[in-house]
């Protein structure tokens, strides 16, 4: 089974939109709300301003994989990525860095240099 569900309503965009908790870079938005499924699940925006088609997949792409090299989610949340034009231009360890700051500031993945203090 995969690590997370794949948001597809436009209400729960919606909902973590005008609800959710919200962490803003240059090169990648997070809004992160908590569910009551109980399993992590996730959305990626990406508009026509990134640029065309491939551009937009392959930024999709850099946060699926920089999602998937996250620490594993315990709890239920929504997370919606919304990638910026900067986003195609980083790799896909860039932007795990700056997700990385942005769940746990959220709260939602435990700070691996805190608890080894």
């Amino acid at each position: 089974m995969s690590r997370f569900v794949t948001i597809n309503s436009n209400t729960d965009f919606r909902r973590a939109y005008a609800r959710g908790k919200v962490y803003t870079n240059p090169a990648l938005v997070t809004y992160v709300i908590k569910n009551r499924a109980g399993i992590c699940r996730i959305g990626m925006t990406t508009s026509k301003k990134i640029g065309n088609a491939v551009q937009r997949n392959r930024a999709r792409r850099v946060i699926r994989a920089a999602f998937l090299s996250m620490p594993e989610i315990t709890g239920g949340y929504d997370i919606i990525f919304v990638a910026r034009t900067k986003t195609v231009h980083k790799k896909s360890t860039d932007i795990s860095i700056i997700m990385q700051k942005h769940l746990i500031s959220a709260g939602v993945i435990k700070d691996v240099t805190e608890s080894s203090t």
